[in-house]
């Protein structure tokens, strides 16, 4: 298997050498040492940034919602719904937060979070809890073991469009998922084994499966099971009642949520490693930081700064910016640390476009 991947490096003041770094690039001790000591006095998640960020997302996004719903004027009822999108996505996005969030630092945080976004948009947090924390394993990243990793700028280039496409088809799979194959699985135990290791997960790898949950969570995850269940079987059941348009026009607007996701998720790395377990270093070169002030449009709380994120999983949303900043400044624009800021999200996916449409050797 070919560990070999190319890095090319953002041009950022001068511009850097184009290089070629394999999966076991030695780590950039210097910029390892760096990124802890710069961040020992902001590691600390702030409940008066988490909470009002969150709540105001979310009740923000869920008027905008209502209303697209409700109003009678078509054109209003579509920018609103257009409109509604984004709160909602940045509410959407804490559940990364939370996978990172020691449980005792935002007391109360996360059960309000799966009440409030997580049930109500059908993906509540065990989704992502003890399945995100995978990828960012150093052993795992990049590997098969590795449920949000896929080579995608190895394979063919149709599996772009689809890999995005996909998403628009999420709200009716987390439907399915949790209002049918759900109450079904009461019945049928082999049902359950499947829905929970294949449709239990945001994961991007096909052959991941995953493991039952320790003992110490099984209360907290089947609260939010039988929360979204109730929640879907709900939704299901409000054309009888409600007529089909509200049902639709959610579906609509959380199918465009899902749709952004999933662009953002396409180029929140390179995707160019076929396998092998990789360095520290390598996995951040082959990740991204986009610092541009319209990435925090598609890439909300914190997750434009990607790479970074990956030197630093605990390292809260709001203390991503103060710490890249101190990070280039310490190490300069011809560094490592540089090598891994990219222009922007046109940039990124033709990038991969052009990687999948390579030669294979």
């Amino acid at each position: 298997m070919n560990a070999t991947t190319t890095i090319e490096p953002a041009q950022s003041g001068s511009q850097a050498a184009r290089r070629r770094v394999h999966a076991q690039i030695p780590d950039d001790k210097a910029m390892l040492r760096a990124a802890a000591e710069l961040t020992r006095d902001i590691n600390v998640a702030r409940p008066e940034i988490y909470w009002p960020d969150m709540l105001c997302s979310a009740l923000i996004g869920y008027g905008l919602l209502a209303a697209a719903i409700l109003l009678d004027n078509v054109p209003l009822a579509v920018a609103c719904g257009v409109l509604a999108v984004f709160p909602l996505y940045r509410a959407l996005l804490f559940i990364h937060e939370l996978t990172h969030l020691h449980r005792d630092a935002l007391p109360g945080f996360r059960t309000a979070w799966n009440l409030l976004v997580g049930i109500p948009l059908l993906t509540p947090s065990l989704m992502y809890e003890n399945v995100h924390t995978l990828h960012h394993s150093r052993t795992r990243y990049g590997t098969v073991e590795d449920p949000e990793y896929k080579a995608l700028a190895l394979m063919k280039p149709w599996t772009l469009p689809l890999f995005v496409l996909v998403a628009a088809l999420a709200p009716i799979g987390l439907l399915l998922r949790w209002g049918v194959i759900a109450p079904l699985g009461l019945v049928i135990p082999s049902l359950r084994r499947a829905a929970w290791e294949r449709f239990s997960s945001l994961s991007i790898n096909p052959v991941f499966r995953r493991r039952p949950p320790e003992e110490k969570e099984r209360g907290w995850f089947l609260f939010q099971q039988i929360g979204a269940s109730l929640w879907a079987m709900f939704l299901l059941s409000t054309p009888f009642w409600l007529g089909w348009k509200p049902l639709l026009v959610a579906i609509a607007v959380t199918s465009a949520v899902a749709t952004f996701n999933q662009l953002r998720t396409l180029v929140a790395h390179l995707w160019e490693n076929e396998g092998d377990a990789m360095t520290v270093t390598a996995q951040y070169l082959d990740s991204v930081n986009v610092h541009t002030k319209i990435g925090a449009l598609w890439a909300p709380v914190g997750l434009r700064y990607h790479a970074l994120h990956h030197l630093l999983p605990s390292l809260p949303y709001h203390s991503l910016p103060v710490a890249h900043e101190r990070l280039s400044a310490k190490l300069g624009p011809t560094s490592t640390y540089e090598e891994a800021s990219h222009p922007g999200l046109v940039v990124l996916v033709m990038r991969i476009a052009r990687g999948t449409m390579g030669r294979r050797g």
